[in-house]
């Protein structure tokens, strides 16, 4: 049965459907809450517009669901999919489900939307019919299961993301605030620089015989590198080790410390740190490829500095799981490259090895990033050959792709996510391409660097549908595990590509790791069948998360 919730001026309505599609009665005003809760036990797969507008009360209200679909991921999947590139749904002008509802904005454009205060308050777009819509695109798509099956891992994704921000990850503010203190020095008052920044800026202001140094500004601080006779393009740190002058150590060190100022000072901890929690905003298929991304907090950017105030709560353990070499893994997979598959029984990378394609193991790690990410000079430029040579397979399906973005093509993942096709201007380029030699020379490069981008694309598409595979069984097997409220029972707290983070009772906790492993193995039979590909995964029962790695 389904269950379509929309939101009118009147208040929340719901109508039932049969698995067919067929209404089983028509639309009915409901108490959200009460509605919900009666109605669970049955097994809906609840239809809405957007999770986050409709599942944080829920969980406020002590309910939590099993299934949903979350109408605004499915239909940038089907609006985008070369498999459904001919339906209605992809052919149609855009409208309301291509933007975001306004209360989910960023602050700035949300005030920008509701400037018009004249504008009356409209209804939610149709679900009805917008749901109906995206089933005849999947149907006609000629390869259902596979868009049925991104649809459904990507609205469990948009629950596990409500989930994870309403049980918040622990995090312990007053280790947080004594790493700073440690770091940084005491907090500065408003406007300064923490003590141990301000005496590098006077280290750098003695190294240039300066006395105007901002190195919070790149601009300025170029000028000022220049002055004393560097000559750099940037202030990227990889360029300024290059160079040979007093300033560059305390510079260097610098910019660390106020990275981390910026990104988890005491500012960030009073903004997204309450009550013993973190609480990030993530946005599941931020990302063209299908990974998550996030809005607030920086969650996909957890520093290891800090990963030491993140602690299980007393009586609890932090299971900490991630996969083991998971794109090269998904392309194994991906092009059903047996020898490739044989390698990875242990470590893959010693695998290749021992394939005799490199001598070593961090050359065969260069050489399998240069095969996934195109990079074609260099080390990894020398190491490829051999790599083909080995796994012609593997090797071919990544080039193909490339092949197809230099032709301005679109490629797709396992299960349907398209990449998005070049712009305007790439095609412009490309259109001038015989007026002369630079031109040519320009449209090349432009060919070759949107062919590294289809290249990547299918592999870190498919390793995103293996890790939201992964999750979403996981979600349903920890919630199997205990009896209580979601927070009572081992619950996903963190993730970040290819690593998960249950937070669980601690006499639980070695249950978890099997379940991590289970899920694991689920998701690659799910999406690759009987290949036999092996995906690893660590996990480990900790109280910090400092102590996982």
């Amino acid at each position: 049965m389904y269950v379509v919730l929309a939101r009118s001026s009147s208040g929340p309505t719901a109508q039932r459907f049969d698995d067919a599609a067929q209404p089983l009665g028509e639309p009915e005003t409901v108490d959200l809450i009460a509605f919900v809760a009666a109605t669970e036990p049955q097994s809906p797969r609840w239809v809405w517009d957007d999770t986050r507008r409709w599942y944080p009360e829920l969980l406020a209200a002590g309910l939590r669901v099993e299934r949903c679909v979350d109408l605004r991921l499915c239909h940038a999947i089907l609006r985008g999919s070369a498999l459904t590139a001919h339906t209605a749904l992809a052919t149609a002008p855009a409208g309301p489900w291509d933007s975001m509802p306004v209360e989910l904005l960023e602050p700035r454009a949300r005030a920008e939307a509701l400037f018009d205060f004249d504008e009356p308050e409209a209804d939610d777009p149709d679900a009805v019919s917008e749901w109906l819509l995206q089933r005849q695109a999947v149907a006609a798509s000629g390869d259902s299961g596979r868009l049925s099956l991104l649809t459904s891992v990507e609205s469990a994704g948009a629950l596990i993301a409500c989930e994870m921000k309403f049980a918040g990850l622990p995090l312990d503010a007053r280790l947080h605030e004594q790493y700073l203190e440690q770091v940084l020095g005491p907090r500065p008052t408003h406007g300064e620089r923490p003590v141990k920044l301000q005496a590098l800026l006077e280290r750098m202001k003695t190294a240039l015989d300066a006395t105007d140094v901002n190195p919070d500004s790149p601009n300025e601080l170029l000028k000022a590198l220049g002055r004393a006779g560097m000559q750099v393009t940037s202030t990227r740190s990889w360029e300024l080790k290059q160079i040979d002058h007093p300033v560059i150590e305390p510079l260097l060190e610098y910019k660390k410390l106020a990275r981390l100022m910026t990104a988890n000072g005491w500012s960030w901890l009073e903004t997204w740190v309450a009550d013993g929690r973190f609480r990030p905003e993530y946005i599941p298929g931020g990302v063209v490829t299908g990974r998550w991304a996030s809005t607030g907090g920086g969650a996909l950017q957890l520093p290891k500095q800090i990963r030491g105030a993140v602690i299980a709560d007393p009586g609890y353990k932090l299971v900490v799981a991630d996969a083991s070499q998971l794109e090269p893994r998904i392309l194994t997979a991906l092009s059903a490259d047996r020898r490739m598959a044989e390698a990875g029984r242990g470590d893959l990378y010693e695998g290749i090895v021992a394939s005799g394609a490199v001598k070593t193991r961090a050359e065969a790690k260069i050489a399998m990033l240069g095969a996934m990410y195109g990079a074609t000079t260099g080390e990894s430029g020398r190491l490829l050959p051999g790599l083909a040579r080995a796994f012609p397979q593997a090797l071919a399906l990544v080039e193909e792709a490339a092949r197809a973005g230099e032709r301005g093509e679109i490629v797709s993942t396992l299960l349907g996510r398209s990449s998005p096709a070049p712009g305007g201007s790439w095609v412009a380029v490309q259109g001038e391409a015989s007026v002369d030699q630079a031109s040519d020379q320009r449209a090349r490069s432009q060919a070759r660097s949107w062919g590294r981008f289809t290249r990547n694309f299918v592999v870190q598409g498919t390793a995103a549908e293996w890790a939201l595979c992964w999750m979403a069984g996981l979600r349903q097997k920890l919630y199997s595990l205990a009896d209580g409220t979601l927070i009572d029972r081992p619950h996903l707290v963190f993730f970040l590509h290819d690593e998960v983070m249950v937070h669980t009772p601690a006499h639980l906790a070695d249950d978890v790791i099997a379940l991590v492993h289970d899920a694991a193995a689920d998701a690659g039979r799910l999406l690759f069948g009987q290949m036999p590909v092996q995906f690893p995964v660590t996990a480990v029962a900790v109280d910090s998360y400092a102590q996982a790695k």
